[in-house]
């Protein structure tokens, strides 16, 4: 771990020199939230239940940094600009328990590659919720329901062609290749392909249709009787839409919901079916006065929505008030709440609950 803090402190020093050379050229930004958590009920088998978004036992509380962003924004040229993000959380545990440090971004800008298109190598974020996360406008309180679920990852090493389908900015699109890998190594040679179609017709109507494709090694058929068995496609496609209106310092509201597919993903009844799961997320929030806000939010989410399947659905609902003393600090006290249907053999589960007090704050 010392290594990991001496590169950083070099990385520090650096971008703050840089930053002296080159102000109008560069910019560094960075962001906590964490704060106390108090679980205030859990079925005693919450261990055994899948597709849990809270966990830990009953009782269990403490205080927690739940993400820290550093990041350093450089203009190289009319042309190119880059960013460099470092991302820390305690669910990033190293081997004694300490924080955990990972890049988050690291790419390369081309900008007006084409006229009114970008594009963008590196590791970088995917076109799959950018928009609902921005309308939720409360990543401090969690993930929006995508990423909340595992279905897309926030982050992939890959190149995205991004910009206008209109000059007016009222079409957008994004389309990308990535390795599926988030920030990790790649580890095969099966890519995922992004494509986003983004439609604003106000300055305070938007909405976005998404979809991606990830390539999967096949799989054997379970029914073949060839040596060797022959094989059946195994890929996943994703298909996504979000509408949301906002009215700066006003109001807020969203739908986001999801369709995805992984083709001969379950043997029943002897034969290879494709697995099905959907999530739908209704989110808003109501500024009372510049400082206070009232915020909730309802998901509900099933892993596997084929009509065999029973037992798996999840309701997730979200709760709170944000004081902002300050533009760049917020104090959010909230509830979470988690309940989970009965399996087909009757077996009922408590459902969870959460008490946190969040606080978000920018250092830079």
């Amino acid at each position: 771990m010392k290594q990991v803090f001496i590169v950083m402190s070099i990385i520090l020093i650096s971008t703050f020199n840089l930053h002296a050379q080159n102000e109008s050229n560069g910019k560094i930004s960075g962001y906590m939230f964490g704060g106390y958590f108090y679980n205030v009920a859990r079925d005693p088998g919450i261990a055994g239940i899948s597709n849990s978004a809270l966990n830990g036992e009953k009782d269990f509380q403490g205080f927690a940094f739940r993400r820290i962003y550093f990041t350093y924004d450089y203009t190289i040229s009319s042309d190119f600009s880059t960013r460099f993000r470092i991302e820390a959380d305690q669910k990033g545990n190293v081997s004694n328990d300490k924080f955990g440090l990972a890049i988050k971004d690291a790419y390369l800008k081309w900008k007006n590659i084409f006229d009114g298109s970008d594009l963008i190598v590196g590791l970088q974020p995917t076109p799959a919720f950018g928009a609902s996360e921005f309308m939720w406008g409360y990543r401090s309180l969690e993930k929006t329901i995508m990423d909340l679920r595992g279905i897309v990852l926030s982050r992939d090493l890959g190149i995205a062609l991004k910009g206008k389908l209109a000059c007016d900015g009222m079409w957008n699109y994004w389309i990308e290749i990535g390795n599926n890998s988030g920030n990790k190594s790649e580890t095969d040679k099966y890519k995922r392909f992004y494509a986003h179609v983004d439609f604003r017709p106000t300055k305070n109507l938007r909405f976005t249709l998404y979809g991606d494709y990830n390539v999967r090694p096949e799989r054997d058929d379970p029914n073949s009787i060839t040596d060797p068995k022959a094989t059946l496609s195994n890929n996943i496609l994703t298909t996504a839409f979000f509408a949301g209106y906002q009215e700066k310092d006003k109001f807020s509201i969203g739908v986001e919901g999801f369709y995805r597919t992984q083709k001969n993903g379950v043997i029943f009844n002897q034969s290879m079916e494709d697995l099905n799961a959907f999530g739908i997320s209704l989110f808003g929030s109501y500024d009372l006065s510049e400082k206070f806000s009232v915020i909730g939010r309802y998901d509900y989410y099933d892993p596997v929505s084929n009509s065999f399947a029973e037992g798996d659905s999840r309701n997730y609902v979200i709760l709170g008030m944000s004081y902002r003393p300050d533009p760049k600090v917020a104090i959010m006290p909230n509830i979470q709440f988690e309940s989970y249907e009965k399996l087909p053999n009757g077996t009922e589960f408590d459902n969870s609950m959460t008490a946190r007090i969040t606080v978000y704050y920018e250092f830079l």
